[in-house]
């Protein structure tokens, strides 16, 4: 059986930290920490997850990767007074995913874009990425193309939890 491109690609990526990528990837990482948070980049790292989730090389389509601290949330521990028997600071379960966190920092920074998609690149000791992929509702309703698809079901309740939790946080 022959294997197509994105095959082969997506083959290359599961077994990442053997010989051909694990050098690039390196390098790259040097690179991707002295950037900012939230970057556009030209074309996406992984193709084959983002051609799925609906990436394509048109006008209106980005990619924007984002850089997210990794651990588990933590409170601020208590300074003043005794301190509780049971702080609580360290293993907080975080309610959003890394993941969705990236897709909202995404979002914030690009306000006149929609996310339809996300997808893990890489991680090192501190950071995770993630690329977002996203598109100009604009663009795709001027060409009225009916292959480009608006954000689909995942990306829609990361969008839904993003309101939540914006509302929550707003006070009225």
């Amino acid at each position: 059986m022959t294997l197509t491109m994105y095959k082969a690609l997506s083959e290359l990526w599961r077994r990442s930290f053997h010989e051909p990528l694990e050098s690039i990837m390196r390098s790259r990482m040097i690179e991707w920490r002295r950037q900012p948070a939230v970057v556009r980049v030209e074309k996406p790292t992984k193709l084959h997850t983002a051609r799925k989730l609906g990436y394509k090389a048109k006008r209106g389509f980005i990619v924007v990767r984002v850089r997210v601290r990794k651990g588990s949330g933590e409170k601020p521990r208590p300074r003043s007074g005794r301190r509780p028997k049971a702080l609580g600071v360290k293993r907080i379960k975080r309610e959003v995913s890394k993941e969705e966190v990236a897709v909202y920092r995404a979002q914030r920074k690009y306000q006149n874009l929609k996310p339809i998609g996300s997808y893990y690149v890489y991680e090192d000791g501190v950071y995770e990425w993630y690329e977002v992929i996203m598109v100009d509702p604009m663009v795709v309703l001027r060409y009225r193309k009916s292959s480009i698809q608006l954000p689909g079901p995942t990306t829609r309740r990361f969008i839904r939890r993003i309101e939540e939790l914006e509302e929550a946080r707003l006070p009225e």
